[in-house]
């Protein structure tokens, strides 16, 4: 296929995957449980953290945790005291994400909600920055604030060349405006154009079969690389394309 082929192709897949039935099916459902703002950002935030492995697991798990607060993220957040981790420590929540893993989360939320209403001040770019290579480390930064902990191998780095992509499917979830209202939007002062797809296996493994993809590891280098391709076919949303490159990785859907 030529290059045109094959972006009208991820068109029409993109608009095949990108409808609520996806929902019922990945951790994106957890924020979508909430109509606060800093509950679908804390929900979203923690659901994002624990996506790796069987994606059943992680919602699951990603409910579990929502349970612990009460169903109240934020209040929990801002008000939990070190009696109320005192069941889940030495626990596991999700594979290597621990109870006291989640301990440490909840308290540098804490710290970061005290300075700011919301976490997407977290995640602003500065005008001349094209994506969110800087705005990831940036955060990165301030939620570990110096700190060495364990947990902080569940924070990726951008600029330790990782293509971040919990962070960066976060950041998807927040920032892109969806007119089907797949991924909320409710960052609306974040620019969707400065998104990249969330690389992992599924989507790299067929950006690679599709040929515009050459970069044989899944890190950052490789995610700026699939950006200028995605970018010159969908310059206001290159995020789109994560459902059709994701959805086809999952479905194992040959072109």
């Amino acid at each position: 296929m030529t290059e045109q082929e094959i972006f009208s192709y991820l068109d029409a897949k993109a608009d095949e995957f990108d409808h609520p039935e996806y929902i019922e099916q990945d951790p994106l459902q957890i924020p979508h449980l909430f109509t606060e703002a800093q509950d679908i950002e804390i929900s979203g935030f923690f659901a994002a953290t624990i996506a790796w492995g069987n994606r059943k697991s992680i919602v699951n798990n990603a409910k579990k945790i929502i349970d612990f607060m009460g169903n109240s993220p934020y209040d929990f957040v801002m008000n939990a005291q070190d009696k109320d981790f005192d069941t889940i420590i030495g626990k596991s929540v999700h594979r290597t994400f621990n109870g006291e893993d989640f301990k440490y989360f909840v308290f540098n939320l804490r710290r970061l909600y005290e300075k700011h209403p919301s976490l997407s001040y977290y995640f602003e770019t500065l005008p001349e920055e094209l994506n969110f290579y800087h705005a990831l480390e940036r955060f990165r930064s301030s939620f570990l604030n110096g700190q060495n902990h364990r947990g902080n191998k569940h924070v990726s780095s951008t600029y330790k060349n990782s293509a971040a992509k919990r962070l960066m499917m976060f950041l998807r979830w927040m920032v892109r405006k969806d007119p089907r209202g797949v991924d909320l939007g409710i960052w609306n002062h974040l620019q969707s154009s400065k998104l990249s797809c969330p690389l992992d296996v599924h989507s790299g493994n067929i950006a690679r079969q599709l040929g515009i993809l050459h970069r044989k590891q899944n890190d950052w280098r490789a995610v700026e690389e699939l950006d200028i391709s995605l970018r010159k076919y969908n310059k206001e949303d290159p995020a789109l394309y994560d459902f059709a490159l994701f959805g086809l990785g999952v479905t194992k859907e040959l072109v």
